[in-house]
């Protein structure tokens, strides 16, 4: 099955409300070696102007990995997991994560670009406070392999 053309457009429920805790983004930070104080250290945080510790950039991908779930659990989708990589990525903040915030994500997919067979899908998840007040846009590109021929077969 190739991937569904009909994605582009679609947007996917809001997901439930994430509540980022402090140890949280303190994994996270140590995780992607994000040695910064403000990401671990409670003073750091406050003493440059935040309320609790602040998230790496990246960490936005915690948040929008709930809705990418979304998208690859659409039966309709053609995505094929075992045949997917996650491409590219990209935040555009309008202010950082805190610990503390609880945010809500919601996917759409922006795009689908065909390449030899391959696919490229395109999605943004706006991420927002209870407020609705914007945080992030997360951007991801899916690369979803061909599917192999009948002379290939799968594991090939």
């Amino acid at each position: 099955m190739a991937v569904n053309q009909e994605l582009v457009g679609r947007e996917f429920p809001p997901t439930a409300p994430y509540l980022v805790g402090r140890e949280k983004v303190r994994e996270f930070a140590r995780a992607v070696f994000a040695d910064a104080p403000q990401h671990t250290d409670l003073k750091a945080a406050r003493a440059a102007g935040f309320s609790d510790v602040v998230a790496p950039p990246t960490f936005a991908m915690v948040i929008q990995d709930l809705t990418l779930q979304q998208l690859l659990g659409q039966e309709d989708s053609g995505i094929v997991l075992a045949r997917t990589i996650h491409a590219e990525q990209r935040f555009a903040y309008t202010r950082p994560i805190v610990a503390g915030d609880e945010l809500t994500a919601q996917l759409r997919v922006t795009g689908i670009r065909m390449m030899g067979g391959n696919a490229m899908i395109t999605s943004e998840a706006e991420i927002t406070d209870p407020a609705g007040a914007h945080v992030v846009t997360a951007t991801s590109v899916l690369l979803v392999g061909a599917e192999p021929s009948a002379d290939e077969g799968e594991g090939a």
